[in-house]
């Protein structure tokens, strides 16, 4: 490619420029302050709008279009950072110096090579799976093949516990807020003792992240390889993670531009605020179950095609609607069946989303050199418009995350199958991020259902029923 990398810096700063003067009218946030627990907040169903734990790991402002890690803001990160640099930063709460983050990309790289379990992935019928149930898998056989979590001695005894579930308290009386765990054990030498076993406590936690970072991007690579009757790779070690990934899934080595939009990629997809898969994942580890189980269950709930997947969607739309001219007939029949068009709208934003604006002008940066899908982008920048046009201003409809990462995968040589695993991929670092933030201070996730049933009713015998 002809590109010079400051172009991709470039056009992260003016996106950022722009970004920052169209939501210049919208008030600042108030500075982070200590909460006082209980917390009243207004709750919706799906527990929308529920306040459940403190997080210092990602913040997410919808009216001013913020994404930010760790303080530093995502436009930043994007234009001079790089994806081991900001997972070491979510998990650690601070940038590596130089040492720490060679010792970093090291181990990343040594634990991405997953031989043995790829093997052993291949010993079921992954042709006929999906790469996200591949990676569920991967998963666990992770969990059996780097940690004793299996064993019947690494379990902690449940008569250690305090308490393990607050249904043993009235679930209608008011919360009262406590400072400490709901599970949590009798002594400090006790608490230490099963902190060992079940492997939370910050060292060996840390380490079975950096496993999950790396091992994930392996499984989807190969699972990818074998759905294409190719073999695995193994990674080069001459390569960044992100430059390994497009390896490990193409067989190609990429171009600096390549590897730079795939790394700006995964920083964009790594944390976003307490999401289906993030909280699916911190419900269980709060219940002491390990963090492969917990990044497991987030790997289920993004498998969910209402959190991930809409870029698949917008693709197959792209397709679907064949060129420019025939944008806006496409989009007025969606309408008119009352059909939403997918990769516009946030459950969150209501300014363009941040990481929109930056995978927007690097698709069209990728796919200069990629004619094939040059219409397709030309359907995308039109559809935009049109759609920007009828609700951008009034409704505070934008383009998300989804409407163009589906674009920038497929010009990195990509199917359709492993767009929402490379979503994991770099979800994985903000997943785990966050179970170990919470785990400091663990209350376990309970939650109340509003009763709408009966009461009263009398038992018939199944002879007498109608």
């Amino acid at each position: 490619m002809k590109t010079d990398l400051n172009t991709i810096q470039n056009l992260i700063l003016k996106a950022a420029e722009n970004a920052r003067r169209e939501t210049a009218d919208e008030p600042e946030p108030e500075k982070p302050k200590k909460s006082k627990w209980p917390i009243a907040c207004t709750v919706g169903p799906g527990l929308e709008g529920a306040i459940a734990c403190e997080s210092k790991v990602g913040y997410v402002n919808g009216t001013k279009g913020w994404l930010v890690y760790r303080g530093y803001d995502i436009f930043d990160l994007c234009a001079r950072s790089t994806f081991e640099e900001v997972s070491y930063l979510l998990l650690h709460g601070k940038m590596p110096n130089m040492a720490e983050l060679t010792i970093f990309k090291e181990k990343l790289f040594n634990y991405t090579r997953i031989n043995k379990v790829v093997r052993q992935l291949m010993g079921f019928p992954i042709e006929q799976m999906s790469v996200m149930g591949a990676l569920r898998l991967g998963a666990n056989l992770m969990r059996r093949e780097y940690s004793d979590l299996d064993m019947a001695s690494a379990r902690p005894a449940s008569f250690e516990a305090i308490s393990s579930d607050e249904d043993s308290i009235a679930m209608e009386t008011t919360p009262h807020g406590s400072n400490h765990a709901t599970f949590e054990f009798k002594s400090r030498s006790n608490r230490k003792a099963a902190k060992s076993k079940r492997g939370f406590d910050k060292l060996s936690g840390l380490e079975d992240s950096y496993h999950l970072i790396a091992g994930i991007s392996c499984i989807a690579a190969a699972t990818s390889r074998l759905h294409n009757d190719k073999l695995p790779l193994e990674p080069q070690p001459d390569l960044s993670h992100a430059a390994n990934l497009i390896y490990m899934i193409t067989g190609k080595k990429p171009s600096p531009v390549e590897e730079r939009v795939m790394d700006i990629a995964l920083i964009l997809h790594a944390d976003h605020g307490m999401n289906a898969s993030t909280f699916a994942t911190m419900v269980v580890a709060s219940t002491l179950a390990d963090i492969y189980f917990s990044v497991g269950a987030g790997i289920a709930a993004l498998s969910g095609p209402l959190h991930g997947g809409a870029n698949e969607d917008v693709i197959r739309n792209l397709r679907e609607i064949g060129s420019a001219k025939n944008v806006k007939p496409w989009v007025k029949k969606k309408l008119d069946q009352k059909k939403k068009v997918s990769g516009f709208g946030h459950r969150v934003y209501k300014a363009y989303d941040p990481r929109a604006r930056i995978l927007g002008p690097l698709a069209g940066l990728l796919l200069k050199e990629k004619p094939e899908l040059n219409p397709l982008f030309e359907v995308a920048q039109e559809l935009e418009k049109t759609v920007m046009d009828m609700f951008g201003k009034e409704k505070k409809i934008f383009p998300n995350v989804d409407f163009y990462s589906g674009l920038i995968y497929s010009s990195l040589g990509f199917d359709e199958e492993l767009f929402t695993p490379m979503f994991a991929a770099s979800r994985v670092s903000g997943w785990t991020a966050r179970v170990l933030e919470y785990m400091e201070k663990n209350r376990i996730f309970r939650p109340r259902g509003l009763y709408t049933g009966e009461f009263n009713q009398m038992y018939v015998p199944i002879d007498q029923r109608k």
